[in-house]
């Protein structure tokens, strides 16, 4: 049950986000769900430090019961929530759609213009899926565009775990304890040290996203990672060899935060913000739940074979592995991944070849006329 909720919410938040957002602040709105699972993830490390003090029979049912809350206020809170414009639009209801625009708009007329886009957008993926059924214009017969879209997002989707966050974020106890921490309180503070920086670094991040944008956070991101996971098998490798080395042991821990840092500041919310923003109106909803679907595989991959490998490799090749990943995912993000900072959804296709930007504009411009007979 809480698999379906949790998928769910992986899917639906950050879509939601991108699709009432405007451009300009599109990357902020869309990283907040990252920033908040951050929050959850902090807030559960520092209940469990305090429940942990109770007696066992008593302590664990408090760590799992008081989820419950949280998902309470989200039950409630979601039905005050409006209906995304562009699904409204796809559903033709386009008066309920344009009165939402004006809600979530700075302006009347910057509500106008987003509202005309959406309608030209939705008129332009009318006229190309005629005869066309959405999952076999995405996954069985893609146009050129719409398939690199697809393996951008899958891309960035297997990367975002595939370079081991969570390795660091379930076992860092584990890690600690091969860097010389054993006392338990001091374990579990390790632990909220690790999502305490993952919070911080988030905030950062969502307010660099429109700034920055994308693309230079992500190589950013990734590259720190590399270098990180790095020292990390270095220092677990000598400790692994060599015993309780003061540097090796001071190295790892400074090493484990340094990974978590750059990973929060880059590929962990822009995975979600991006992958939300790159596929067409049609498809957006499909494409997204395919990208959710392989985080979630890599996820259950990397947090159940970590111990196994690990066995075989020892600790530190483990992230000599992840470091050799994320150079992979360096050079898959440099040739695979444009900027989208500051683009309107409705163009943001042509970065992958679905149509130059003369073009696109001018069929906007067509469909525009017609729309203006609907309304």
């Amino acid at each position: 049950i809480a698999g379906v909720g949790v998928g769910s919410a992986l899917m639906f938040a950050p879509l939601y986000s991108a699709e009432i957002a405007s451009a300009s602040h599109r990357g902020f709105l869309t990283s907040l769900p990252e920033l908040c699972i951050s929050l959850g993830i902090l807030l559960g490390y520092v209940s469990n430090y305090c429940f942990g003090k109770l007696a066992l029979k008593l302590g664990w049912r408090l760590m799992l019961g008081i989820a419950a809350i949280p998902s309470v206020i989200l039950a409630f809170g979601i039905l005050k929530m409006p209906e995304s414009p562009r699904w409204l639009v796809m559903q033709g209801r386009l008066e309920d759609a344009k009165k939402i625009m004006v809600l979530i708009s700075n302006t009347e007329e910057e509500a106008e213009e987003r509202f005309r886009d959406i309608l030209a957008a939705a008129e332009l993926e009318e006229d190309r899926a005629v005869g066309s059924d959405v999952w076999r214009e995405l996954v069985i017969n893609p146009r050129p565009a719409v398939r690199l879209i697809l393996i951008a997002a899958v891309g960035i989707h297997f990367f975002e775990h595939a370079t081991g966050i969570e390795a660091v974020v379930l076992y860092s106890p584990k890690i600690f304890q091969k860097a010389g921490v054993t006392s338990k309180d001091k374990l579990l503070l390790a632990t909220v040290g690790v999502g305490l920086t993952k919070a911080v670094f988030i905030v950062i991040a969502t307010f660099l996203l429109d700034k920055v944008g994308r693309r230079k956070l992500l190589l950013t991101s990734t590259g720190g990672m590399v270098f990180a996971s790095t020292s990390l098998a270095i220092g677990l490798t000598m400790v692994h060899r060599f015993g309780r080395l003061l540097w090796a042991l001071k190295l790892n821990i400074v090493s484990a935060y340094t990974f978590v840092a750059f990973f929060s500041i880059g590929l962990g919310p822009i995975t979600w913000v991006y992958s939300s923003e790159i596929f067409p109106l049609r498809l957006r909803a499909q494409g997204a739940s395919i990208g959710v679907a392989v985080n979630r595989i890599m996820n259950a991959t990397v947090s159940m074979s970590f111990l196994s490998i690990m066995k075989t490799i020892t600790m530190g090749g483990v992230f000599f592995m992840f470091a050799g990943i994320a150079v992979v995912a360096w050079w898959f993000f440099f040739f695979m991944l444009p900027e989208t900072k500051g683009l309107p959804l409705e163009e943001i296709e042509k970065l992958f070849g679905g149509g130059d930007a003369r073009g696109a504009r001018e069929g906007l411009e067509i469909q525009a006329k017609r729309v203006n007979n609907k309304i």
